[in-house]
Order: structure tokens, then C-alpha cells, then sequence
């Protein structure tokens, strides 16, 4: 397995196994399916020279399985600054996922000097500083945790609020230098995961949908989500995390989340 995916003849994508998810061993990660779309709304903005991915948003309506997908994508309005698109996602010949996005026209226009909120937090570490760990359910099957490079910036994998510096070991598209986009994609998705707070043994929290706000490019391989997940006792959740490389803050991820006893 060199990569995620394989792009077809017919223009469909073959997955590999380096997107297993953790819930079934049939079904992927929400992260590289997200990705994936995001390089298709990337491709489609810039033919209008919009080249800023600033909102993406994924309703996850069934597992997405390992195997053949196929990608719609429609053009919904484009205007001078901004452009709508969405996009749906097929496998199996069922709709397993429908996306939006917002795609917005960059210039140069510096903050001034003293703007308050300025310069941009920064993530709590580094990655040099920060711990290198594995996916606890990495080694079982190869999946997303084979995937991705994992450190920890802050707090405690998988036991509670923490920050965790993600990068792509592998390409997305075989051939292809994933895109900064793609690569904040297949992280923000991780959030509910890395700052899970119940015992992943006895309880599954599958998100239901995600929602990436961008404010700027991101830069280099690294991005981390400092992420938490707070809980309703009512069956559902919300999974937060800022997203930051290594210049500073980039934006923000959410999800909606499914609790359920196993």
C-alpha cells in the first residue's frame, strides 16, 4: 500500500486498506473520504480562481465501505469573492456522504499593526517537542493509524482533552503531493477520537457529520488538533478542536457525535 487511494481509468478511486477506520473493519475513516472531496472542491474553485478552501462541511449519512467510490461535484454559485459547491459521495451504488463548501478569493491584505486578537495563538508545542505515539488501534489491521504520524503536544492520547500533531506518512492520491487542504482534512476528523472520554472498549462515539472553518493556507506537513469533547448524557456529543501548524491557528473542526453503549 503506497497510498489512500488509487485513481481510476473511469475516474473512480480505488481505497486501500490505509483507510480502515476504527469502528468496523469494512469501513473507513471519515478522515480520507473528507480529504478526498476536499481536492475535488480545490480543483473546482480554481478553475474561478478561488483558492482558498474557508468552510467544508461532510454529512456522513452511511459507513463509507473500503472499496470503489465515485465523486459528484456541482458548481451551486459562484461570485466575485466566493464560490458554493457541493459534492456527493457514492459507493456501492448507495450515497454514503454529501458535502458543501465554501471556496473564497485570496489577496494581500496585511493586519494591521496592534489588531486585537493578533498575531494568531500558536499550538501549546511544537511537533519536534512533542511526543511521537501510535493509534491505539494501530498494529491490528493496517488503517488510518498507519496512515498518519501522531504527537502529542498536550494532555493525554486518547483519555480526555489533549493536542496532537498529525502528519500523512502516506500520499492521498498515488502520485500526487497531498494538498495543505487535504492534509487538514484527514486530521480534523480525528478530533473525537483523540480526546475521547469514554472508554473506547465499552462505548462507541461515531461523529455524524464534520465541519472545518479555515481562516487561512495552511503550512508545511504538521497539523494539530487540540481537541475536546464534551457529553450530553443524552446519547450525543460534541467533539471541538482548534487546528493549528506550525505558524499558529488555522481554524477550527466540529462534529456531531453518536454515543452508544457496545
Amino acid at each position: 500500500m503506497t497510498a489512500a487511494y488509487t485513481l481510476a481509468a473511469d475516474a473512480s478511486f480505488q481505497a486501500s486498506a490505509l483507510t480502515r477506520g476504527p469502528w468496523h473493519p469494512d469501513h473507513q475513516h471519515a478522515g480520507p473520504p473528507s480529504a478526498l472531496v476536499c481536492r475535488a472542491f480545490e480543483q473546482a474553485g480554481a478553475v474561478h480562481g478561488l483558492t482558498h478552501l474557508g468552510r467544508f462541511t461532510g454529512n456522513l449519512l452511511r459507513p463509507v465501505p473500503i472499496g470503489p467510490l465515485t465523486l459528484q461535484v456541482e458548481e451551486d454559485y459562484v461570485g466575485r469573492n466566493a464560490g458554493h459547491f457541493s459534492a456527493r459521495l457514492v459507493a456501492g451504488g448507495k450515497e454514503v456522504a454529501r458535502f458543501t463548501a465554501l471556496m473564497q478569493r485570496e489577496d494581500t491584505v496585511p493586519v494591521p499593526e496592534g489588531t486585537p486578537g493578533h498575531p494568531l495563538p500558536m499550538a501549546p508545542r511544537p511537533p519536534a517537542d512533542s511526543t511521537p505515539v501510535v493509534m491505539p488501534f494501530a498494529g491490528r489491521l493496517p488503517g488510518y493509524g498507519d496512515l498518519v504520524e501522531n504527537r502529542v503536544a498536550e494532555g493525554r492520547f486518547f483519555q480526555g482533552p489533549c493536542s496532537v500533531w498529525f502528519r500523512l506518512r502516506h500520499p492521498l492520491v498515488e502520485g500526487e503531493e497531498p494538498s495543505p487542504y487535504q492534509r487538514t482534512a484527514v486530521a480534523a476528523d480525528s478530533g473525537n477520537g483523540i480526546s475521547a472520554a469514554l472508554d473506547f472498549a465499552r462505548y462507541s462515539f461515531v461523529n455524524c457529520d464534520l465541519t472545518i472553518h479555515l481562516l487561512r493556507r495552511p503550512v508545511g506537513a504538521w497539523i494539530c488538533l487540540q481537541a475536546r469533547t464534551a457529553l450530553a448524557g443524552n446519547g450525543c456529543g460534541l467533539a471541538e478542536s482548534a487546528l493549528f501548524d506550525e505558524s499558529g491557528l488555522i481554524g477550527r473542526a466540529t462534529q456531531s457525535l453518536a454515543v452508544r453503549p457496545r
